[in-house]
């Protein structure tokens, strides 16, 4: 049996520290192995800051993070009413190959939040993104 967090606000870089702020307890009151925590926090501030720049057309709106915790893995499930935007699939996979000062800038956090997932999952619902993550708890 797991617990769950869900925290929702403004999509805003203020409420997106304070998401990851609240995460990071939750993880640490969970036990979590504190290169997990880093590792969520990270993972939570590449979506999250993508979510703020470019979801939305105009003002920003809302986004929701749910993190449910396991015995064996955890979960988190960013929510926003943005553009539909599959970043498993609609992001440009990142030059890994080209030298530092000819790479553009941007693709990398995708990158990096794929390749720390262990599942990746998207999908678009009653007009809002999820992207659904699970990572094992076991490093």
């Amino acid at each position: 049996m797991g617990t769950r967090l869900s925290l929702g606000g403004d999509a805003n870089l203020d409420e997106l520290r304070r998401i990851q702020q609240a995460v990071s307890e939750f993880g640490q009151a969970q036990n979590w192995p504190p290169e997990l925590v880093f590792q969520i926090e990270l993972v939570i501030e590449e979506v999250g800051v993508n979510i703020v720049n470019y979801a939305y057309d105009d003002a920003p709106d809302r986004m929701e993070v749910v993190v449910d915790s396991a015995n064996d893995a955890l979960t988190l499930e960013f929510i926003d009413n943005g553009r539909a935007f599959d970043p498993l699939h609609d992001a440009p996979p990142p030059d890994l190959e080209a030298d530092l000062e000819h790479r553009p800038i941007g693709g990398l956090g995708v990158h990096l939040v794929k390749t720390m997932a262990d599942e990746a999952h998207y999908r678009r619902e009653a007009g809002c993104n999820h992207l659904t993550l699970t990572k094992r708890r076991s490093l």
